[in-house]
């Protein structure tokens, strides 16, 4: 997946920009996206776009948070709660905890209103069948 290159102290994993986004299935462009949002902040060598170990977890972070809903403003104080070496940990997780409260609550409000809606077209549905059977009958 990615090349080791060597740098200071130790060997670190870095990806370009076509690498990180085969290895997480998704377009180079949604990578722009996320870099133009602040999201993701890669190196650059040369005109070279770099990504890092750290890039790719965020970006799986930012992928994972997208596919249930999640807004990229709340995304956005996620990644940035959790500060440079975790010293936000704390508090990040006490904003997931309050975030997906909220979510399911308003998620099963709708599934409540959902089933009502579905009793309903099914009195509906099966009232008029026997109706009918009844015309025809």
């Amino acid at each position: 997946m990615g090349s080791n290159i060597k740098t200071d102290s130790a060997s670190e994993t870095l990806y370009g920009i076509a690498e990180l986004a085969e290895a997480h299935g998704v377009s180079q462009r949604t990578i722009r996206f996320y870099e133009d949002k602040g999201l993701i902040s890669p190196r650059r060598v040369g005109g070279q776009r770099v990504y890092t170990e750290h890039d790719s977890k965020r970006l799986s972070l930012i992928l994972r948070a997208k596919s249930i809903g999640t807004k990229l403003s709340d995304i956005r104080t996620f990644l940035e709660l959790y500060g440079r070496e975790g010293e936000g940990r704390v508090r990040q997780l006490e904003f997931v905890i309050e975030k997906t409260a909220a979510e399911i609550e308003a998620l099963e409000a709708k599934k409540r209103q959902i089933d009502q809606t579905l009793a309903e077209l099914k009195l509906i549905h099966d009232g008029a069948r026997e109706r009918l059977g009844r015309r025809r009958g």
